[in-house]
């Protein structure tokens, strides 16, 4: 199943302070890994946005997403990353151990120089860069972060290989533009005034969610998805409108206790059930 996963840009209006905004977005990116996204998309809402905005909340998540061993390369000191320390650790499962038939594990690297005869630089966290072959079918520029099968560490046996990179991918884009994307599979908008999930929906929706992959939209705390697309939260409908075109508004926690969710929770709640198999 292909998880794409869109937040607004305005997700941390209502922290406190930095150090506040930054726990609440390694909460989000916990939710990402858990549940296996391929994507973690970050959408406009500059209306909702205050002291903090999408440049802050990207820019946080996309440190988040990044592998111990890469950060300080990839990083070094900026003013958004100034309280990751209280990030949670991610801990993505495929990044460690051997796979099941003894080729390697599997592990992010940061390519640092492309060279000549399909060789390039990698920093996958060795001692230091290694030069690897790229894959005949393969094009790869300096920065771009590619999947590294490492059998051996002394001395180092390792290749690039076409596989996706462990963990998920952060980015911005507008949501019209995210959820027109081939691989977009049922696009869902959750709200409370949607649609509620149930067993038997559930049960239905399953299978098609399992076959095309989903990408699911969340609101901010204080201003949900009708309010940040600017149409009426008692007629939200799957048919397109003014604004972006959903195939489902799904109220994804029907028996909500409080008044407000707050998004990681939303998370937690909804990609819970939606990424269930039969």
């Amino acid at each position: 199943m292909t998880l794409s996963v869109l937040v607004p840009s305005s997700l941390v209006r209502e922290a406190e302070d930095k150090r506040e905004a930054t726990r609440k977005l390694g909460y989000v990116a916990r939710a990402a890994t858990v549940f296996r996204a391929d994507r973690l998309v970050v959408f406009p809402d500059r209306e909702g946005e205050r002291r903090l905005g999408g440049t802050f909340v990207e820019t946080v998540l996309r440190y988040a997403a990044t592998p111990p061993y890469l950060r300080k390369e990839v990083w070094g000191h900026r003013d958004e990353l100034e309280y990751v320390g209280v990030l949670p650790p991610l801990l993505v499962s495929s990044t460690t151990g051997s796979e099941p038939d003894g080729s390697g594990s599997l592990q992010q690297g940061i390519v640092t120089e492309v060279g000549p005869d399909g060789r390039v630089r990698v920093n996958c966290g060795l001692q230091h860069p290694i030069s690897l072959y790229t894959p005949s079918d393969m094009a790869v520029s300096e920065g771009e972060r590619v999947a590294i099968r490492i059998s051996s560490r002394e001395p180092v046996r390792a290749r690039i290989v076409d596989e996706p990179v462990p963990g998920f991918d952060v980015s911005r884009s507008d949501l019209e533009e995210a959820l027109d994307r081939a691989d977009a599979g049922v696009t869902i908008a959750t709200s409370r005034f949607g649609e509620s999930l149930t067993v038997p929906k559930l049960a239905d929706l399953s299978p098609r969610l399992e076959r095309d992959g989903a990408t699911v939209v969340f609101g901010s705390p204080g201003r949900g998805l009708p309010d940040i697309l600017g149409v009426d939260a008692e007629e939200v409908t799957v048919e397109p409108s003014d604004g972006p075109g959903f195939d489902l508004w799904l109220n994804t926690i029907p028996r909500q206790g409080s008044e407000v969710v707050r998004t990681e929770e939303a998370m937690f709640a909804s990609l819970a059930s939606l990424t269930l198999t039969e």
